[in-house]
């Protein structure tokens, strides 16, 4: 798998149409993701978001989208990771989590959060998480709409 951290301009429409590729995100949350890269394009290290991608052979394969969260000393946010459908389980997604880890530990971070749904959807999703080390925090009951909370994971990060 190999890796790049700096965003291109094309990266604009590749993470769009690998983060529709998946069938998980509304067109709302695929323009949040969109909207990022282009902060990123736009501010570089001022926009406090960081990148890591996987190109495949004709498409972005994945990716992640991390930062620091304002306002605190250590803690840092997992914005996105996304891995396209024909990659999936094959450890594209283990992998770049891995790394993002790695990442946010260089750069002084101590625990990683993350966000998902709590619908049955994003079992799998959940599941993810949890077999990486990750430990549930919290559930913001009907946070994205009813009967679909917020579920946050966090992991305390190796130096």
């Amino acid at each position: 798998m190999k890796i790049r951290e700096e965003v291109e301009p094309a990266d604009v429409q590749r993470v769009a149409k690998l983060v529709e590729s998946t069938g998980f995100f509304r067109e709302a949350e695929v323009e949040v993701a969109v909207e990022l890269v282009r902060d990123r394009l736009e501010k570089g290290e001022a926009s406090g978001y960081s990148f890591l991608l996987s190109d495949g052979q004709d498409r972005l394969a994945a990716y992640s989208c991390y930062g620091p969260i304002a306002c605190t000393l250590t803690s840092f946010d997992l914005y996105w990771i996304v891995v396209h459908p024909d990659y999936q389980g094959q450890g594209m997604g283990k992998g770049i989590l891995r790394l993002t880890e790695q990442r946010v530990a260089g750069a002084g971070g101590e625990r990683l959060y993350v966000d998902t749904s709590q619908s049955a959807q994003y079992a799998g999703t959940r599941a993810f998480y949890e077999r990486c080390g990750y430990r549930l925090e919290s559930v913001l009951a009907d946070f994205y709409g009813p009967g679909d909370g917020k579920v946050v994971y966090c992991k305390k990060l190796e130096k």
